[in-house]
Order: C-alpha cells, then sequence, then structure tokens
C-alpha cells in the first residue's frame, strides 16, 4: 500500500516545477522582506527561502510529508514581497500555487472542508448573481436593525474574535445605484472588471469610479457575464477553478472596443494580469489571454494617465487638519509594479499632508481569507501595522485593495481609534472632488 507521504511526493512531482525551485540560489535576500519570517521570530521554515527548500525535500523524498511542512506552507500569506527583491527572478507565486494545488490534489478533506470549497469556489465565486444574493442579505441584516439586536444581546461573543471584529468594519450598504452615463465628451473607452466584493460589499466604491472616470472623459463599459477574477481559487490550490473563471471572463470581453480593461482591486488586478500564465499551453486561449492582460490597467494608473493629479492640484485648499498615508495592496505593487502611482494621487490633494507609513510595503495580514484563516499571526501582523500608524499620527488610511481596506477598518476598530478612518483611494479621491463640485 502506498503511503500517504508518498502520494503527497508524487503529487509534488507533477505539480512543482523543479526548475522554478532551482531558481532558488538560496542567498537569503528575501527573508526581510518575509512578513511571516518577521513575526515568527525569524523561523527559517516561514520563509521563501525555508519553504522552498520544503519543496525540493518533498519532491525529492528527503523529508517526509506531515502536519509541520503543511502549516509551514500554509502560513505563507502569498504577498510575494520577496519577488522585487530576488536577483534570481525566482518565480515564488507561482511556486506556492503549485504546491497548494499538489496538496489539495491528494489531501484527504474533511466533509466540512468539502463542502465549504465547493460553496465557496463552484457556487458563490463562480455565479456573480449568487454573490449578489449572499450579500444582499448582509444588507438586509444591516439595514433592518436585525445587526443592532445581534449585538445587544451578545449573540456574537459565541463567534471567534476576528468574525466580530470583521462584522463591525463591514462597511456600509451602498446609497445608489451604479449610472454609467457621463456628461462630458469621450476621450477614453474602458470596459470596469467590478470585481465580486468591490461589486457587492463595496459597491458605493465602484460607482464613485465610474463617476471619476466619467469626469475625466472615460466612456465606460461594464460587460456582463463577467465573474470573479479567480485569485482566491488559485491561491487556495484550485487552478481548474480559476482557469474556469478566466475563460469566461476572457470572454466577456469584447477587447477591440475598448483602450483598456479597469480594476480597482489591487488582489484582482494581479490575477487578471497573469491569465496568459494559467493560459500557457492552452492554443484556445493563449493569444486571447495575452491581448486580455495587455488590455489591463490599475484604477490609480488610469488615474493619472487622464490627468486626475492635475486636476487634484487645482482644487482650493479645503480647511483641514489632516495627515494621509498609503499602505500598499501587495499584489498591485509586488505583481504589478504600481507603487508611486498611488503616492502621487494622494500628493496630489491639497490641504492634506502625505506621510509614508513604515513598513507600507510589507503585507497588513488579509491575503485574501488568510485573516480568517490564520487569525493569529494575522493579528500579529496587524498589530505591527497599527502601531506604525499610531506613531505618524495618521488621520486617514489609505489603500486600493478590499481585502486590505476590511483589514485596516479592522485594526481601527480593535485599537478603538476614534480620529483614525480607513478608505479606498478612489473614495478618497471622489470626497476630495466632489466636496469642491457641489456634491453627487
Amino acid at each position: 500500500m502506498v503511503s500517504h507521504a508518498e502520494t503527497m511526493r508524487k503529487s509534488f512531482i507533477e505539480h512543482v516545477d523543479e526548475d522554478r525551485i532551482m531558481d532558488c540560489m538560496r542567498c537569503g535576500f528575501c527573508l526581510l522582506s518575509c512578513p511571516t519570517y518577521i513575526h515568527s521570530d525569524f523561523d527559517e521554515t516561514q520563509s521563501p527561502r525555508g519553504r522552498i527548500a520544503l519543496m525540493k525535500a518533498v519532491r525529492d523524498g528527503v523529508v517526509e510529508w506531515d502536519g509541520s511542512i503543511e502549516e509551514a506552507f500554509d502560513l505563507c500569506l502569498g504577498c510575494r514581497a520577496c519577488e522585487p527583491v530576488c536577483p534570481a527572478g525566482v518565480q515564488y507565486g507561482t511556486l506556492i500555487e503549485e504546491t497548494r494545488e499538489a496538496i489539495v490534489s491528494v489531501k484527504k478533506q474533511s466533509l466540512k472542508e468539502k463542502t465549504i470549497r465547493k460553496g465557496a469556489f463552484d457556487h458563490l465565486f463562480a455565479d456573480h448573481q449568487k454573490m449578489k444574493k449572499a450579500v444582499g442579505l448582509v444588507h438586509f441584516y444591516q439595514r433592518s436593525g436585525l445587526q443592532k439586536v445581534v449585538r445587544k444581546i451578545g449573540f456574537l461573543e459565541l463567534f471567534p474574535p476576528f468574525i466580530k471584529e470583521m462584522e463591525k468594519a463591514l462597511p456600509k450598504p451602498p446609497s445608489k445605484e451604479i449610472n454609467t452615463v457621463q456628461n462630458v465628451p469621450v476621450k477614453t473607452k474602458v470596459a470596469f472588471f467590478t470585481g465580486c466584493l468591490m461589486d457587492t460589499i463595496f459597491k458605493e466604491t465602484n460607482r464613485h469610479t465610474i463617476e471619476l472616470l466619467n469626469s475625466l472623459g472615460c466612456e465606460v463599459i461594464i460587460p456582463e457575464n463577467q465573474q470573479c477574477c479567480g485569485a482566491l481559487q488559485g491561491h487556495s490550490g484550485e487552478m481548474e477553478r480559476a482557469t474556469r473563471n478566466a475563460k469566461v471572463n476572457i470572454e466577456a470581453f469584447d477587447l477591440e472596443a475598448i483602450d483598456y480593461i479597469v480594476n480597482n482591486a489591487g488582489g484582482c488586478g494581479a490575477f487578471l494580469s497573469e491569465y496568459d500564465r494559467l493560459f500557457a499551453d492552452d492554443p484556445a486561449y493563449s493569444i486571447k489571454a495575452r491581448q486580455f492582460v495587455d488590455k489591463q490597467i490599475d484604477i490609480s494608473s488610469l488615474l493619472l494617465k487622464l490627468g486626475m493629479a492635475e486636476k487634484l492640484k487645482l482644487m482650493p485648499n479645503l480647511p483641514q487638519n489632516e495627515i494621509v498615508t498609503y499602505q500598499d495592496s501587495c499584489h498591485l505593487r509586488n505583481v504589478n509594479g504600481v507603487k508611486e502611482e498611488p503616492r502621487n494621487l494622494l500628493k496630489s490633494v491639497k490641504g492634506s499632508v502625505f506621510v509614508e507609513l513604515p513598513g507600507a510595503h510589507q503585507c497588513c495580514g488579509s491575503a485574501g481569507i488568510y485573516n480568517l484563516l490564520q487569525p493569529e499571526m494575522a493579528s500579529r501582523i496587524l498589530r505591527t501595522k497599527m502601531e506604525e500608524v499610531k506613531r505618524i499620527r495618521a488621520s486617514t488610511i489609505v489603500t486600493t485593495n478590499p481585502g486590505c481596506l476590511l483589514q485596516m477598518q479592522v485594526g481601527v476598530e480593535k485599537e478603538g481609534f476614534t480620529n483614525i478612518r480607513a478608505v479606498h483611494l478612489v473614495d478618497y479621491i471622489h470626497e476630495k472632488i466632489w466636496r469642491e463640485d457641489g456634491g453627487d
């Protein structure tokens, strides 16, 4: 009878590319860029170099698979902060996804885990209408008064602390429906990738995105049938399901009719920009995927291209005493290389002072659903982040990804900061423009 360790080894051979593993020179440049290495008292197994060594050891049969090895991979945030500092160009993001796919392919899952994965990846994140219905229940919970009752009777005490904190950080339901009609001459045509969380929980941010683009001469098209980008599936080892979503999205966009595909979620944008990797060996989709990727642009980059910084600089000074800082979306920075664009926009806002957040390039601990699966490490990372926010006396924390935004809002709530808020970059800029232009 073949042992579980041998089955896992064969799965690693099948899924984890040996050439990518061998790209690692073991130099250690990645170590101090890795949040889990830093927050685990410099445990080598919680570093990119250590995890790559474990990948090779499992693949070669040098070590037998056990719970401690799985934990080392589970604790990886997947933030990919190691990639920009790697002199050898190791594709760590691809390696950790391949590793998780290797594990998921042969791991014996409990009935509970199977049910959760199927519900999430085959229904909630595979059907946008089901996502909307699910979030509709959340909005009912907020609007109906049920939220107040639940809090009052202490029902939330039955849940883990981080769930209670997330519940407190839920954004308010949207006040208006999205309208793509504009009143200025069209200069640019864009298709908007609305995202799953952004088009439901953060629908107000999507509306503000369209209004800002319209004000700069963009015709905004919202393609029907688009689905979740597939990032959550891919990062969880469900590459087949991620690829399924990618095909739906590629087919949903008419690339010939637009100049760009714009998104306002750093994590989504990074995964969308790597669709070509998913179809590298698929002759039916490889060219389409490359064309899809070539049209991708983040909202901060597009706003800069269209002149938003100049528009902000022309606004009159606002009478306020505001220190603004910025927390990077890991994938927006580390995968797409977008780091100065959001900062340049924030520095263009008159009446506020931009202060760099120490460690802004390091993950906040959200990492998709990492804060739900690994609450202890996520809380440790978030606590450090909040200490830096307090130290620079920031009153507004800006970020560019829904998970990061929720995480920072949880941090503000958890620390009891009454004079600090966390907002999406789009909402912040919209607030500054519309305050002077007569509101919305």
